[in-house]
């Protein structure tokens, strides 16, 4: 074995470590161990993908050397790597963006906690993306929950402690939903890696046998993730969740965990039960349908917000919405385009919080949208950086966000037949109704302010520096998106 295949190990062990020596450390020195675990996790995962673009197969990876049941064992294909690698880049983003606010926000004395939890839950990213395991991902599901909670509630008011509680009543239901799932397929399977339970899924499916037990799990894994990523009509816990807490936290919250959960969802689909047992249960008509109605009311939430956040908060919503959809035609097609705007949306949104943040801080501390008229001259790191946001999430041209319309709309017309119709129109009024609230807001921040302005503090040049990175990321991933796309492509057929 390559001494780079230990990559995945090594990413997911000194996250853990890094949140265990943090909480020794004072603030300052557990932030610089953060950012720079960030960033070393982000160049080895790099390297990682560069090694199986060129390898072109993926491999196993025994913890401790010993083969399952005994031991616990890692997958890395070049999907995970991408991911993995997507993943790390847009948490130290956020993190570099925000760390004046986390300043601000949070009392001096539990910003150690902040970057421990912001440790474990990169650690529990890189393992839901890796792990080949069942009950591991469960066990890391439930770190990146406490992880997620946490981050909610570091800014210690009223809204964000009922965020906070609103959020865990809701993800708990979602992991005793997962754990009787998991429970289930143990006991008709006897197994816990992914490996050999497809293998024992795909003989009872031809002999079938546990028909209705299979069905059974699919719906009660399916309903838990979607109720961890906010599917409509479970998004309930998510505006206040997205709106309320610390530019970082609802930077990583909607650009992160959520999209964990549901790689998570799609390695389950087709690594343990298998794609073709799924479309044979009708999960993918359901999640079709939701997915449709939430890219719609997501959107008209958006619209009547007054909140900048809020809005921004509610448009993740919409967002899942089409990924859902994606998922829902049950086609490789249709799971790329997914896949494809999983990551233009974890771009974006991650940005579009931030810079939301940097607008409201030169506008009087205000969210709504009269008193941030100017504030794209007055902070125009944070005016560009939104700016290119809402025009990838509109679906311009040139912008990730078009493509992934693109892709999704020559997916739906391959499956044809009135489902090709049902999306093309979903698209057509999902885009109007994007514009609507997205493109005001733009039109907003820059129009002459039209009262005086309170005395604000220069924005922070390394919050600044993120935002133009982040600005620079977006444009790249829509002008430079096929390589992307072909890579998603051959690791999908690698994942399967």
């Amino acid at each position: 074995m390559a001494f780079i295949q230990n990559v995945p190990f090594f990413s997911i062990i000194l996250s853990m470590i890094s949140g265990i020596f943090s909480s020794a450390l004072k603030r300052k020195a557990a932030r610089s161990v953060t950012i720079v675990l960030s960033a070393v996790v982000l160049a080895m995962n790099i390297m990682l993908t560069v090694f199986m673009l060129q390898t072109g197969e993926s491999y196993t990876y025994m913890m401790g050397h010993y083969p399952a049941p005994f031991g616990n064992e890692i997958r890395a294909g070049l999907l995970e790597s991408v991911m993995a690698s997507v993943f790390a880049l847009i948490l130290l983003m956020s993190l570099l963006g925000g760390l004046n606010k986390i300043d601000e926000q949070i009392q001096e004395q539990k910003q150690n906690l902040y970057f421990i939890m912001a440790d474990l839950m990169l650690a529990s990213l890189l393992a839901l993306v890796y792990t080949n395991d069942l009950f591991t991902a469960y066990v890391f599901i439930e770190i990146n929950t406490i992880a997620a909670a946490a981050l909610i509630m570091s800014r210690q008011n009223g809204h964000c402690l009922a965020a906070a509680t609103r959020y865990m009543i809701m993800n708990l239901l979602a992991s005793g939903l997962l754990l009787m799932g998991i429970t289930m397929l143990y006991g008709i399977t006897g197994h816990l890696l992914m490996s050999n339970i497809r293998e024992s899924v795909a003989n009872l499916f031809a002999t079938g046998e546990y028909h209705t037990s299979l069905t059974v799990v699919v719906v009660l894994i399916t309903v838990a993730l979607c109720i961890k990523s906010a599917l409509f009509p479970f998004q309930e816990w998510l505006p206040d969740a997205y709106g309320y807490s610390t530019p970082s936290s609802a930077a990583m919250l909607s650009s992160l965990i959520s999209k964990s959960y549901i790689f998570l969802l799609i390695k389950i689909f087709y690594r343990v039960i298998g794609m073709e047992v799924v479309v044979s249960t009708g999960m993918t008509n359901i999640l079709f349908l939701f997915g449709i109605i939430g890219m719609i009311l997501g959107s008209v939430s958006a619209i009547r917000e007054r909140d900048i956040r809020r809005m921004v908060a509610f448009s993740s919503v919409a967002q899942i919405g089409y990924i859902y959809m994606g998922l829902g035609l049950g086609t490789r097609e249709g799971v790329i385009a997914a896949i494809f705007h999983m990551i233009i949306h974890a771009a974006a949104k991650s940005m579009l919080f931030l810079s939301a943040s940097g607008l409201i801080d030169v506008s009087g501390d205000i969210k709504q949208f009269r008193p941030l008229r100017g504030s794209g001259y007055r902070h125009k790191a944070a005016g560009a950086a939104f700016t290119v946001g809402a025009l990838s999430m509109v679906g311009v041209p040139l912008f990730g966000g078009f493509l992934s319309k693109v892709y999704f709309a020559s997916s739906a017309l391959d499956f044809g037949g009135i489902r090709a119709v049902i999306v093309l129109a979903a698209l057509a009024v999902s885009t109007l109704l994007n514009t609507m609230y997205f493109l005001h807001t733009v039109i907003s921040i820059y129009r002459p302010a039209t009262q005086e302005v309170p005395a604000y503090n220069a924005p922070s040049k390394l919050s600044s520096a993120a935002l133009w990175v982040m600005a620079a990321v977006n444009v790249a991933l829509g002008t430079l998106s096929v390589p992307l796309y072909q890579a998603i492509a051959r690791g999908l057929d690698m994942f399967s």
